[in-house]
């Protein structure tokens, strides 16, 4: 090749170089302007609590915590319970993209399929709340709960988080001293309990938790139960009640469930989907923190504020909702395979996650008498 023919091959080659180099830089420099052009994605949620209930509050500390590890790239907003549907009507809403999602508990959609009342409504084998999502996520529960929702044609996207303490018996006109003082009373409960207090004896209405106290104030309910002293307290039960039977089984084990409308979930990038777990992983904690939190100082304003006084259930009552339980959940496992087969995984994890921890873990009680005192009294140093 001559002199001049080596010039124009090199300068050939550079143009192609030159070329190709600018259209790699054109591509990258125009690659965020196409993500950026697809805007974010947003998403109108609901919850199945009154603005007030802290049980709301943890739907909107959740969503800001997607919101924000998003960047705003996912955006949700939350609304309070019947916004847009009542309560109940929760699930039909997500599941036919009326919502794209919400925050409630699976025992509000008892009415669909019973076993999902045996994510929190019952004694939880000995289980706590906390006990329950180690099932749900490493003891084959997540499984479970995605066939359970698929054999009601339900197309949701389901996150059982938020291990809530052990709930009251429920608040009443006169203390509970034994099992018989249940019969005959109007009482508000949901899930599975309803079929433990009907066994009990009690003539039982489910109603939302907005719907609690004004039912118990004008007569429709003799007693009731919710769940925790600031629900209690900012739903107005020390208003009507100032009685209060604390420790129950009837649940014993609940969490809370964030929910999806699964075609919007599914459309999500995978990026946006794995800040979802880690988001509800971490709000899941939160809740459980700020729940010791609030409930304390709750628990202790009913008392100097309210008035309200607390009584401890009779082992004789819980005794015998154990023997209630028994019976309502052999009737429904004998109905519903899937109930039993969820049943049995529970009783499985139960033992051997319960017996680690009765032999492992120490009794706090005895820590607490000697630092607090029986009469309440702090220990001086």
């Amino acid at each position: 090749m001559t002199k001049a023919g080596i010039q124009t091959w090199n300068m050939r080659s550079r143009r192609k170089f030159l070329g190709e180099a600018a259209v790699a830089a054109a591509a990258i420099v125009a690659a965020p302007s196409v993500v950026k052009a697809q805007g974010p994605v947003n998403m109108r949620w609901q919850s199945t609590w009154p603005s007030k209930d802290i049980f709301h509050e943890y739907a909107l500390d959740f969503a800001k915590k997607v919101n924000d590890m998003t960047g705003g790239d996912l955006k949700i907003e939350v609304l309070p319970a019947g916004a847009v549907v009542p309560a109940f009507g929760l699930l039909d809403a997500v599941s036919q993209g009326t919502l794209d999602g919400g925050h409630g508990v699976l025992v509000y959609h008892y009415g669909k399929q019973t076993a999902l009342a045996l994510w929190g409504s019952g004694p939880g084998f000995a289980m706590d709340a906390n006990m329950l999502l180690a099932w749900h996520k490493y003891g084959g529960g997540k499984e479970l709960l995605a066939r359970l929702y698929e054999s009601i044609g339900a197309n949701v996207v389901s996150f059982p988080y938020g291990p809530m303490p052990t709930q009251p018996l429920g608040w009443f006109k006169k203390p509970v001293a034994k099992a018989e003082d249940l019969q005959g009373l109007k009482f508000r409960t949901v899930g599975i309990s309803i079929d433990v207090f009907t066994g009990l004896g009690a003539a039982v209405n489910a109603l939302p938790g907005g719907e609690i106290v004004a039912a118990l104030d004008r007569g429709l309910l003799d007693a009731a139960e919710f769940n925790n002293a600031s629900s209690d307290r900012v739903l107005g039960f020390p208003d009507v009640s100032k009685i209060c039977m604390l420790q129950s089984y009837h649940q014993n084990a609940e969490q809370f469930e964030i929910m999806f409308n699964k075609t919007k979930y599914d459309a999500l990038p995978d990026q946006i989907k794995a800040i979802i777990t880690n988001a509800v992983e971490a709000a899941s904690q939160d809740m459980a923190w700020k729940a010791i939190d609030r409930y304390s100082k709750d628990y202790v304003e009913m008392q100097t504020a309210d008035k309200v006084k607390f009584y401890k259930t009779p082992e004789a009552i819980l005794k015998r909702q154990l023997e209630v339980y028994d019976e309502v959940v052999k009737k429904k496992a004998a109905e519903n395979p899937l109930f039993k087969e969820i049943l049995l995984s529970q009783l499985a994890f139960a033992e051997r996650a319960t017996r680690w921890e009765q032999d492992t873990v120490v009794s706090r009680r005895l820590v607490f008498d000697h630092y607090f005192g029986q009469d309440g009294v702090s220990k001086e140093f």
